[in-house]
């Protein structure tokens, strides 16, 4: 099933709330696969979005996530078979690697049933410097562009 990854992460009305428990109860919703965005961006729809595997009867006791949200993608750069080699590689035998990990039942209800694949393996890079640090840099090179400009005026002799 491939749904909006708003429906996965909403947590405050009720109606989404319950059919996340139905279909976790229900079902085992064994798998949850984070597409890039600008995946359906062709046929018109730029939300972000999820492909849910889930088996007939039965009830979830874990999930299996699959990140691919960091691979680029456009018209001139579609998703592709060869761009999800590492989940195709990995989705047969629910492999843990750098893009994928299980979440538990457990953990899914302590968060409200947020079901949204939040990849605990990605590390995010942070900036060391401070705002004041930040800015001082943008106003070093607001002063190179300026002068920059400034060269460029006088060789074509603009006003």
């Amino acid at each position: 099933m491939v749904i909006d990854d708003g429906a996965l992460s909403e947590t405050t009305t009720g109606a989404f709330i319950s059919a996340k428990r139905k279909l976790l109860t229900e079902f085992n919703l064994w798998g949850i696969v984070s597409l890039p965005p600008g995946v359906f961006s062709c046929a018109g729809a730029s939300v972000k979005t999820d492909l849910l595997f889930f088996e007939g009867m039965g009830n979830t006791e874990r999930i299996w996530y699959y990140d691919l949200s960091d691979l680029k993608i456009g018209k001139k750069n579609p998703l592709t078979l060869a761009r999800m080699e590492g989940l195709l590689d990995a989705v047969s035998t629910r492999a843990v690697t750098d893009q994928s990990w299980f979440v538990t039942m457990e953990e899914i209800v302590s968060r409200g049933y947020d079901l949204k694949a939040v990849n605990p393996n990605r590390t995010v890079e942070v900036d060391p410097r401070t705002s004041s640090e930040i800015l001082a840099e943008i106003e070093s090179r607001h002063i190179e562009i300026t002068a920059a400009f400034d060269r460029l005026r006088g060789l074509i002799k603009l006003p």
